[in-house]
């Protein structure tokens, strides 16, 4: 499902793109309208936080009007874009891109304004490095600027440890789990206790605790000279037969990937800890609300998560060649990822900022969130960015994640396949998808 806004403003355009950068246009794009009203056109994808910031836009810089368009997920966005981009149609003057996918866009970094000639290199001091550098080509094009991030905590039921003999106290919870050396085998440790404890499962399904433990690892599904190493990536299945043994012992409640029965699992007992970037509050929320939930429901943030130092997800916005006003939605697009905006973004949807300013601030915040107990929730993502590793992600990583080991994954879940059976039929999908792009 899509969903698309349109805000009207003033007459009149004010052209200041030009002055900034000094040309007319880019060589190779498409010919730019130089006069009149402009309106720009920009697809995101989840919850972004920008309704309310294109509207201050708008009301700020008369003759533009902006004309969005919302997929549910980053899938969706992804392929509406490469749809276009093969077609020859027209894509959006804006785009939000997925970290997970970035890749993919890098493979075609040529289709897409390098914001160097919008002297973003000179505002580089405004994102924690390798988020920065996570919009860099390998030509060495900055093609996106960065929005938001994904550090990672644990989010966990209280009443549910505590009817385990489980620590409840956020700060005793982090505590216990770093017990032991800590890591993934602390966590299925202390998911063992509590199974044990309540014969109740321990994390909802296997693909968020797949993607996490991915996530940590120096190199992916890719190394670092973007040669795909599924195969042999000793790591990525040495953390394949942790999670599959977890996996045995019960540890999972074979709940659907974004659906958990219309929010209910997180009200009732279904699991006790769950995955959390950030941006994830926000859904756990939605989720509470949608089953009639809320803070009594006892969940709870912690500054801990297994393994250490974590990134799920996180967004940027480019603007592609193809678009007829470059210059307007290049400057939209760097007013868009100011701390100021990214501040505002994080209050709505709870997308965390990208910027080095934001994370100073709210290292030092104590406002709490009443759907998890109160929980310093902007402070412990904020010191959660500690230790983040800019991991590459080639042009498959996406599809590789979702497409192979999720549906492997999936099936594993469910019963259908053994561990080792998934395992085989995840690096078959892999191999399938490689030679798609060849």
């Amino acid at each position: 499902m899509m969903r698309k806004t349109r805000a009207t403003s003033a007459a009149g355009m004010i052209a200041v793109a030009a002055a900034l950068t000094g040309c007319a246009g880019i060589p190779g794009g498409a010919e730019q309208e130089q006069d009149g009203p402009v309106t720009l056109t920009i697809t995101t994808f989840g919850t972004m936080g920008f309704e309310g910031l294109y509207e201050e836009y708008e009301k700020s810089h008369p003759g533009i009007t902006i004309e969005a368009t919302n997929y549910d997920q980053g899938g969706e966005a992804r392929d509406a874009l490469f749809d276009a981009f093969e077609s020859g149609a027209a894509p959006p003057d804006v785009v939000a891109l997925e970290e997970g996918w970035l890749g993919q866009v890098m493979a075609v970094d040529d289709k897409f304004v390098d914001l160097r000639d919008y002297h973003i290199d000179s505002a580089s001091w405004r994102w924690v490095p390798w988020k920065y550098e996570q919009g860099r080509a390998p030509s060495g094009r900055i093609i996106a600027a960065g929005t938001d991030i994904g550090p990672m905590g644990l989010c966990y039921r209280r009443d549910l440890f505590a009817e385990a003999g489980l620590p409840t106290d956020r700060k005793d919870v982090a505590t216990y789990f770093e017990a032991e050396g800590g890591g993934w085998d602390r966590y299925f440790d202390v998911g063992r206790e509590y199974r044990a404890a309540t014969g109740n499962a321990w994390y909802d399904q296997p693909l968020y605790v797949w993607n996490a433990m991915v996530n940590q690892l120096d190199q992916g599904y890719y190394d670092i000279d973007g040669r795909l190493i599924v195969r042999e990536n000793a790591e990525l299945r040495a953390q394949w037969e942790r999670l599959a043994q977890a996996q045995a012992d019960g540890l999972s409640a074979g709940e659907a990937a974004w659906d958990w029965d219309g929010g209910k699992a997180f009200t009732d007992t279904s699991f006790a800890t769950f995955m959390c970037p950030g941006w994830m509050l926000g859904v756990v929320k939605d989720q509470l609300r949608n089953a009639g939930g809320g803070p009594e429901t006892g969940w709870d943030f912690a500054d801990v998560f297994p393994g250490g130092a974590a990134n799920w997800g996180g967004s940027f916005l480019g603007v592609p060649t193809a678009s007829g006003h470059r210059d307007e939605a290049a400057e939209l697009v760097l007013w868009l990822t100011k701390a100021e905006q990214q501040e505002k973004a994080f209050e709505v949807a709870g997308t965390f900022p990208s910027t080095e300013e934001m994370v100073t601030v709210y290292q030092k915040s104590q406002k709490g969130d009443p759907f998890f107990g109160d929980a310093p929730t902007a402070a412990i993502l904020a010191r959660r960015t500690d230790g983040v590793r800019s991991q590459y992600k080639g042009p498959l990583d996406s599809q590789i994640q979702d497409d192979a080991f999720g549906a492997a994954l999936t099936a594993f879940d469910q019963g259908e396949l053994t561990a080792d059976e998934a395992w085989k039929r995840a690096l078959a999908d892999v191999d399938e998808l490689a030679a798609g792009q060849g």
